[in-house]
């Protein structure tokens, strides 16, 4: 029987073309809330410091933490991405990047106190097999001597497939790796050209099987909709591929186009982007063709396979959602190590350098390289914990959140909840006495009814900065 904080999951219809161009809009991902937009420079290394110091103490390395290790380096440019990453092909800028994040986590253990438990790993890029196996093997062991891997933990790496082969996989497997995530994006080799990343179907479909083999507990493929020279036709393809492939999960993200914000995107030519209307019908043939297949949508851009630990985990309202998307992990404090990673410790949230130049230069000094944050008040506490519901577990109780956070909720949150009559009206929430409940067809716009929650979007009105919901 399911808890009362998890509606059960009615496969929902494809939403309607119209209904999704009606939410055609700009919004967070709310990874975290506040927004990583809302940090202040005035937060500081040692405001960072002192979070960590107050996690530590008696009892401390008992309290499981996640870890996220952001490696930078890729071997060619794709020209959508938007990550923080530094193209090269010399292996020696690993090894010297090593050296610092060994320093950086001397400087967290410091504060922290060695042998706190990790339940949950991610190294993220970048691309983090850019490292040599030698260097993977140097950070786990980096790693393993700072904090505790929990056996039955999930420690999960990115892989650009083009830097893999069965022998990569194997010493994954062996370093203790046990969720892997393909970057696919498209299969169309003129998509790929467009992109300037080839990656031959047959490759990714022989690396799955040998991941099969391995017995890793789960593989994710990320897809990207909206990319120069896609169509429907060309993506159905990708999809029906894709649906073959049978990854346990499944990423769909629609690309934003801001070439005045990430210069690699200034190679794509603007005429050859597929158009809204293409963007949406691309969206909606998606979600009907993953759903068709078998596939739960989870929320937001994800699917996954209903025996995965993510979809196990969204039936029984134990979903989370931290700064790498949608977890099964209980909520906990997140370690961020490497050039521009971003944490969270208690009340507070940080950013490392985003440059490489800095960073070095802050743990040459010896300093910790955290260069930004922000101290969560109150409001910020309250409205995260409204929205995180929202967002994992599709339904707020009235009395729960009034308990925890000493307030009446209807009260507090009456302009709030008279902005949600519209959606309500159309189908993606209800109202009830005491509670606010996400629809089957709200799931697909569940980012539109978490912003109605967001007192800095509400203020500022200002939504540029994000990409859009559809």
């Amino acid at each position: 029987m399911l808890p009362a904080s998890a509606p059960a999951l009615t496969p929902p219809p494809a939403p309607l073309p119209s209904v999704l161009r009606r939410f055609d809009c700009a919004g967070p991902r709310y990874t975290s809330y506040p927004t990583a937009d809302r940090f202040v420079d005035a937060f500081t290394a040692d405001d960072y410091a002192q979070a960590l110091e107050q996690r530590g103490g008696a009892g401390a390395s008992a309290r499981a933490l996640s870890l996220y290790v952001h490696i930078p380096f890729c071997e060619s440019l794709c020209y959508y991405c938007a990550c923080n990453k530094i193209v090269t092909r010399h292996k020696s800028k690993g090894r010297e990047y090593l050296d610092y994040l060994a320093r950086e986590i001397s400087l967290q253990v410091a504060k922290l106190g060695r042998g706190a438990v990790v339940r949950q790993l991610h190294l993220g890029g970048g691309t983090p097999t850019f490292l040599d196996d030698a260097g993977l093997r140097d950070l786990m062991a980096m790693l393993r001597g700072a904090f505790t891997l929990s056996p039955d933990g999930e420690h999960s790496i990115e892989i650009d497939p083009r830097t893999v082969d069965r022998e990569r996989l194997v010493t994954l497997a062996e370093l203790g790796f046990n969720r892997l995530s393909f970057g696919v994006q498209d299969f169309d080799p003129e998509v790929q050209k467009a992109v300037h990343r080839i990656q031959p179907a047959r490759q990714v479909f022989d690396l799955m099987a040998v991941a099969r083999g391995l017995g890793f507990d789960s593989v994710n493929v990320d897809l990207i909709y909206g990319l120069p020279r896609q169509s429907a036709a060309s993506f159905d393809r990708t999809l029906e591929q894709v649906c073959a492939l049978r990854p346990d999960r499944i990423a769909l993200y629609a690309y934003a186009h801001l070439p005045e914000r990430f210069k690699a995107q200034r190679r794509i030519a603007t005429e050859a982007l597929p158009d809204a209307a293409a963007k949406v019908d691309m969206l909606s043939r998606s979600i009907a063709a993953l759903t068709a297949a078998g596939y739960v949508y989870i929320g937001m851009d994800h699917f996954a396979l209903p025996g995965d630990a993510l979809a196990v985990a969204r039936r029984q309202g134990r979903l989370h959602r931290n700064f790498q998307g949608y977890s099964t992990q209980p909520d906990c404090d997140l370690v961020a190590l490497g050039v521009s990673a971003i944490g969270r410790i208690g009340a507070t949230y940080s950013q490392n350098a985003k440059t490489l130049e800095e960073y070095y230069d802050l743990l040459d000094q010896g300093r910790l390289p955290v260069v930004r944050g922000l101290a969560l008040t109150r409001d910020d506490v309250l409205r995260r914990a409204v929205i995180m519901a929202i967002m994992c577990q599709g339904r707020v109780d009235f009395e729960a959140v009034g308990a925890a956070h000493l307030i009446d909720f209807e009260h507090f949150f009456a302009t709030e909840l008279a902005a949600l009559e519209p959606l309500a009206a159309q189908g993606l929430v209800t109202l009830g006495d005491r509670y606010i409940e996400v629809t089957p067809m709200g799931w697909f716009f569940v980012r539109a009814i978490a912003m109605v929650f967001d007192r800095y979007l509400q203020a500022d009105r200002n939504r540029t900065r994000f990409s859009r919901i559809v």
